[in-house]
């Protein structure tokens, strides 16, 4: 299981708002959007969304879990940047 993985999903449905608008900006089907939420809510043991047919909304253990984990998650992002620049600047030998 790539938990991570499951995570980033989670905080572009939180930042898109809906699953449908993830799953658009992730170039994904809403169905597999869902998976990976339900996967991390099972693996936490917790409900992180309040789902209707007409609203999302997080639960206040969602509301904790994505501030904690969107900070770690920008932390990742800014050490890729960091590793890319780096290796913009090496030569890699080639065989």
């Amino acid at each position: 299981m790539d938990v991570l993985s499951d995570i980033a999903v989670f905080a572009q449905v939180v930042e898109s708002g809906s699953f449908t608008a993830a799953a658009e900006r992730l170039s994904l089907s809403k169905s597999v959007v869902s998976k990976y939420v339900t996967r991390l809510e099972n693996h936490l043991g917790a409900r992180l969304f309040n789902r209707t047919t007409r609203r999302l909304s997080l639960t206040e253990v969602g509301r904790t879990f994505y501030e904690r984990s969107r900070v770690g998650l920008r932390e990742i992002e800014e050490a890729e940047a960091e590793v890319s620049v780096s290796y913009t600047h090496l030569t890699l030998p080639t065989t």
